[in-house]
């Protein structure tokens, strides 16, 4: 070889290494892996503790309201329904509408369908006593707490 070809042929591969070496140097934030993310948001696991099925805060005031004059609930009155709420309400529906389950505070199936006679009862509630918080339990639950 030529030197003036080994010397471009240096210049070459340095400026391809110096090049290669400056975009990995400056990869720093711009090319690095998005920061690990928890499985639930923070804004999630606060809908969470809570299940209103369809109340507004007003409404669910209404049944916590209930809950504190006739079955031991003495947490705030925020119409969150929490744990607390669902264990007073379960208390309720372990007395008087078929509720076999644990009073923990969890509005599962068996919680549901107990609340479901009770609506079915005397609040219009008219489909199937499935456990199921749909529409029409939903809607019936309204009127409940209004």
């Amino acid at each position: 070889m030529r030197p003036n070809v080994l010397a471009r042929t240096l210049v070459s591969l340095t400026a391809v290494a110096g090049i290669a070496a400056g975009t990995l140097a400056a990869a720093g934030t711009g090319y690095a892996a998005p920061a690990e993310q928890p499985a639930v948001s923070v804004q999630a696991a606060a809908a969470a503790s809570y299940e209103n099925f369809g109340l507004t805060i007003a409404e669910g005031k209404n049944v916590q309201n209930f809950l504190a004059d006739y079955w031991g609930y003495t947490d705030d009155i925020d119409g969150k329904l929490g744990t607390n709420s669902w264990k007073a309400f379960q208390r309720c529906l372990k007395k008087y509408w078929g509720y076999t389950g644990e009073i923990d505070g969890d509005p599962g199936t068996n919680t549901i369908k107990a609340l479901q006679r009770l609506l079915k009862n005397d609040y219009g509630y008219t489909g199937d006593i499935d456990g199921i918080a749909g529409s029409g339990t939903k809607a019936a639950f309204k009127r409940f707490a209004a």
